[in-house]
This record gives C-alpha cells, structure tokens and sequence, in this order.
C-alpha cells in the first residue's frame, strides 16, 4: 500500500496507488501524516504501519502522552478505572501490564503509553518537540502539504488529526496577570520538574476537574490556601483504592467479557445503567441504587439510571443523595453553600472525581472565595483585587481555568482545503464533521476522538481504537478499488450536525455552561459538540457506513 517514491532534484515524484504521478515541492513525502502522540495519535500510527503504510508523526511535546504529557498538576488522575482506560488490541499487552491502582495517576498512565511507544517501536515515526503550523491542500493531487515550526515541509496523501479534546490550555484575561511578582502556573502546562508551594500563600483560580484534584495537595504543601471559585462543580470522591495481585488476576482473566461489555456500553466501560428508570423502584432500591454508584466512585455516578440526563425530576434526585452526601463532609454550612452547585443538573457537566476534596476546606489554612458574589477585578504585584476592594496577598497563583476544548488544539493549526478556505472558518459556527471523522471541502483530512463523536464522552482508549480500526479498514479499501481519495459529502455533514444537535437537544445537556458547548471561552459558538448518543451506537452507526460502501462519502478515482 505504501507510495513509491521517485527522487528527482529537489523536488519528490510519488507514485500512488492508481499509478498517478505528482511532483511536490517538499523534504519528504508519506502516505499518512499523524499529529499527536497521545492515546488517539499512537494508535493510529500503529494501526496505519500495520497496513504498511508510511507514516510521519508530529507531536509537540517532547515525549508521548498527549494531554497527560502536559497536565502533571498535583493529583492528576483519571476517571476512567486504570483496567478500562487501557488499550485493548493486544493481548499480551493487557496481562504484562500491571495497575497499581483503581484510578491511575498521572505518571503512572505516563509511563504506561511510553511502555507502548516502546514495546511497538513508535517513537521512531514521530518528530517530537515540534508542532504542526499548518496543512495545505493541493486541489490537482488532492495530497496535503504539512508544514512544522522546525522549518519541515511534508507531502502526505492523508492528514490525521489526533490532538485531544482537552490540549488547548485556556488562560483567562484577568487585568494586571502580567504585573504579578510572583509565578503563575497553569495546570495544563505544569512544570516537569513539579512545584514546591512550601510556605506559601496561594492563590487557584478554578474549580473545574484540574482544580478540584490539584486543591487538596496544593493545600497540604502550602502555607496558606485561598481558592477562588467562579462555578461550582459536582465531584464525587473517588473510593481509590491500590489494586492488589488477586484483583488483577481477576481482572485479567475477565478481560474479555469486559471489553465486550465496554463496546456495548454508553460511556466505552462495563458499567451499565440500573435496568429500570429513577421512578420505577421503590425508594429504598433507589437509594440503594444511587449508594452504590457512590461507592463506584466518580463520573457513573450520572449512568445510575437510564433517565438521569433526560428527566428532570429523575435528575433532582440525584441530586439531593448528592447534596445529602456532600453536606455531610463540609463543616461550615457557608462554604457548603458555595460549594453545592445551584446552576445546572447534575451530570450535565463531566463530574469530577476527586479525593478529599470537600474535605479540604474544612482545613483553618484554606478560604473559599465566591467570586459569583465578589470577581476579581485585577491581579496587581502582590496578589488578586477583589471588586469589592478586598486584597488577597499571595505568593503564588495557579490557574486552573480548563481548555479551549474539542477544537481549540485544532484551531492552532492553520488547516486549509478546497479553495483555500480555511477549516476555522469553516467551523466558525461551531465543528461541522461526518461522524467526527471527515469534513466536506476537506478530502483526505480526518480529525479522530473529537468533535461529533462521542470523544470525552467516553473512555478515549476505546474511543482511540474504534476510530483508528474503523480508518485503517477505510484506509485499505481505497486502495483495493483504485480509489484516490475520500471526502465526506455537504449533505452528510449537514444531517450529521444535526443528529448530534437533536441528540443534545433532548437531553439535560444544553442546561449547562460546560466546556461541551464551549461556554467557557468568550465568543466561541454554542453548540454542543460531542455525539451523546453513546459509544456503543456510534460504533454501530459507522461500521454500518463502512459495510454501506462509505454512504455519505465520495470516493474519488485518479
């Protein structure tokens, strides 16, 4: 399958799978261009050499990890069971590895997908430290010409998009940040060599899941903890726990009945929802019920039942066992108020799992500020200004204030396809994708694990796979029917921009500001921008536009 490729001066002749000759201006010339080296980025590398194509990797950090390369905050976790956030392509690969604990932190799932690049040799096809600037799509060969910040110029015949959901730190635009004496840190650019807040006094900005995880930790190294919340946020403790040998033999052995329930499920692992809906037990079996999610710990707390996200009163009690449980860990009633979200349904925004969180602020070095009540109206040198003249002296800030999430790593990039229209002005009204994989005017572009599929939905690892199988496979039958290209249809895109949006609409979703709408960055669209309608049926959807011949696609001959 791979491109021959015919050196003549400084130019490269390719030859394609239809016997097409181009001449491209360019130091190097592949069949795939991958950007990303997170869990999306280093499977598909894997998967597309597995078919014996050519594949150049960019990846701007210096190493694997994608989002966990970057975020390396005090407790970064994930919230996905260490056994689930895991790939599942080979087995060998699933029983040499062992967990140490029921929800991996930020090291050990470093360490993991470097185990990866390693034990399949996938460094050698990247180019680290470097970063993507721009893709530019040539209208005659249909090849993309990808260019990096380290002066490189690649031809590809097909440009990959694995860059996260979540890689696009947003900073927020607080007068006088820049006259602040002391360090700012933002959690998703953490320093590698870690932060000693020893002694200090300081200041975190932001209550969403990096903030919530980093507080307890930042609260037992510092002399004194202010935290500034704007939103409050449904978290939930994450009953952690170290995995010992018997459970991961048990594990281990059970691998298989739990990937096959994983690629059933909504949310990409083996839990599934109470079989009936919130008001068709008893109360007692509901209380049980929703004890037990508690226990499970984390973001499943929202999957109890079936009709948590739908029906508003289902939701309401949820809510209050919620409420009940965290009041309960919370000594002042006044912070209890702050800290219990009034604002949109629970679940509606990805709930947090965290550990002694609430905890925390029952701590006589830790004040909670509501900035709802008294914003911040400046950073000067010594501290944050409050706007009603309070002065909060630190001596250090953290900033915990998200990403710019499901298209801001892609609006990085200057991505240019049919007439020179670029694909963040093609998106200016929010992400228009077919089954968040193609993009009309874009031929020969895919974006994986983003926009319109169910991405941050789910458990990214499967995610990672399904995607990466379901392009190797499309991959593949391009060339065994001479075709030169694929491009996702303007109707399609259409109907599927509205399947996602109708799919929300029906649901408690649109309620919330969240970081799914982009209501945290000032002027992006609202629009809803994952597909909600769960794992499992999107895999089903398209594995059934594949068997279809790719419908909604156009297959372009040489």
């Amino acid at each position: 399958m791979n491109d021959s490729k015919i050196q003549s001066g400084g130019a490269v002749g390719v030859v394609d799978a239809v016997g097409v000759v181009d001449v491209v201006d360019a130091v190097d010339a592949v069949d795939v261009v991958v950007v990303g080296a997170g869990v999306t980025g280093l499977y598909a590398v894997h998967r597309l050499r597995g078919l014996g194509l050519a594949v150049r990797g960019f990846e701007r950090g210096e190493d694997v990890g994608g989002v966990w390369y970057w975020n390396r905050y005090p407790g970064a976790r994930c919230d996905v069971e260490s056994v689930d956030y895991s790939y599942s392509f080979d087995e060998e690969l699933q029983q040499e590895w062992d967990w140490s604990e029921k929800y991996a932190t930020q090291p050990e799932i470093v360490r993991y997908l470097r185990h990866v690049a390693d034990r399949f040799d996938l460094r050698r096809s990247y180019s680290f430290g470097t970063s993507v600037t721009s893709a530019e799509l040539d209208e005659e060969t249909l090849r993309w010409t990808v260019r990096t910040d380290g002066g490189e110029v690649v031809s590809a015949r097909f440009c990959v998009f694995a860059v996260g959901c979540l890689s696009s730190a947003h900073v927020p635009d607080i007068p006088g940040a820049g006259d602040f004496a002391g360090p700012i840190h933002h959690t998703g650019a953490w320093p590698h060599g870690g932060v000693d807040f020893a002694g200090q006094r300081v200041g975190v900005i932001g209550t969403g899941s990096s903030g919530i995880q980093a507080i307890p930790l930042i609260a037992e190294q510092a002399a004194h903890l202010t935290v500034f919340q704007r939103s409050a946020n449904f978290s939930i403790p994450a009953g952690n726990s170290p995995l010992d040998d018997e459970t991961r033999r048990r594990q281990k052995a059970g691998y298989a009945e739990r990937r096959r329930l994983s690629r059933l499920s909504g949310g990409g692992s083996p839990h599934a929802a109470h079989p009936s809906a919130t008001f068709a037990v008893s109360p007692e079996e509901r209380r049980a019920a929703f004890e037990e999610r508690w226990e499970l710990g984390g973001v499943l707390y929202s999957k109890t039942f079936p009709d948590q996200l739908t029906d508003r009163a289902a939701n309401a009690e949820a809510r209050a066992f919620w409420e009940e449980k965290v009041r309960a860990l919370i000594e002042d009633p006044a912070d209890a108020d702050l800290l219990v979200p009034t604002d949109h349904p629970i679940g509606t925004k990805r709930i947090v799992t965290d550990s002694d969180y609430y905890a925390t602020f029952n701590r006589d070095d830790v004040r909670l500020v509501g900035l709802r009540e008294n914003p911040i109206e400046r950073i000067d040198g010594g501290g944050v200004v409050l706007s009603d003249g309070t002065r909060v002296e630190l001596d250090a800030i953290v900033f915990a204030t998200g990403f710019d999430a499901m298209t801001g790593a892609l609006d990085r990039v200057d991505v240019r396809g049919r007439g020179g229209r670029s694909l963040k002005e093609a998106w200016s009204g929010g992400p228009r994708t077919y089954l968040g994989l193609g993009v009309d005017g874009f031929p020969n572009l895919f974006s994986l694990t983003g926009a319109g599929s169910p991405s941050v939905m789910a458990n990214v690892v499967l995610c990672a796979e399904q995607h990466g199988d379901w392009l190797g496979d499309c991959l593949r039958h391009l060339d065994e029917h001479g075709y030169r290209a694929i491009e996702a249809s303007t109707e399609a895109v259409e109907q599927w921009v509205a399947q996602c949006r109708d799919r929300a609409a029906a649901t408690l979703f649109p309620e919330a500001d969240s970081w799914y709408l982009g209501a945290n960055i000032p002027g992006k669209p609202r629009v809803f921008m994952p597909f909600i309608g769960g794992f499992g049926l999107y895999g089903e959807i398209i594995a059934d536009v594949a068997a279809s011949g790719y419908k909604g696609f156009e297959l372009i001959r040489g």
